[in-house]
């Protein structure tokens, strides 16, 4: 039987590199595909993909987790404080081939740990309203849509989910 394992991996790992390209790379095209009928310019994706390098998520302030499936990395979440009490849940992403096998709410759920252990009381997020799959996700999970959070220009949808009490401490 294939199993998932999610564990923390430097944020300037290989692997992560790579997992940050194949996310940036998704929802960019998708953007564009839908916007402007054309996929990313290969120039402005490599300029973002390496202005967007992921430092907000190393310790002790962050956290950038992992999906395996099968022991082959196949998705990401990251966690950032934004004060002692908030903490941000971003690049949560599965690679279209590892979607469908409950990874994203392993993730999700893996971030929330993380977050708490941060000592987070609360997670917020924001996300487009084309990325319908991870709005139904976050939705399904206990996540809340909520007022506007931040000046993200791509931004159409926030959510936030209270973490107090919804964790087992044990876990």
């Amino acid at each position: 039987m294939t199993t998932w394992t999610i564990a923390p991996e430097p944020y300037d790992s290989p692997v992560a590199a790579a997992l940050w390209r194949a996310y940036y790379t998704e929802v960019s095209d998708r953007w564009y595909l839908l916007h402007e009928g054309h996929r990313t310019d290969p120039t402005e994706l490599e300029r973002e993909v390496a202005a967007c390098t992921g430092a907000e998520l190393a310790p002790p302030n962050g956290e950038l987790l992992v999906a395996r499936y099968g022991g082959e990395p196949a998705g990401t979440a990251g966690v950032r404080l934004l004060d002692p009490d908030t903490a941000e849940l971003t690049r949560v992403f599965l690679c279209q081939e590892s979607r469908g096998r409950g990874g994203a709410a392993l993730l999700v759920r893996a971030a929330e740990e993380a977050a708490t252990a941060l000592g987070a009381r609360r997670m917020i997020l924001d996300t487009r309203g084309d990325l319908v799959e991870a709005r139904t996700l976050y939705a399904r999970l206990g996540y809340v849509e909520t007022e506007r959070h931040n000046t993200d220009p791509y931004a159409e949808h926030w959510f936030t989910k209270d973490l107090a009490g919804t964790l087992n401490p044990a876990s």
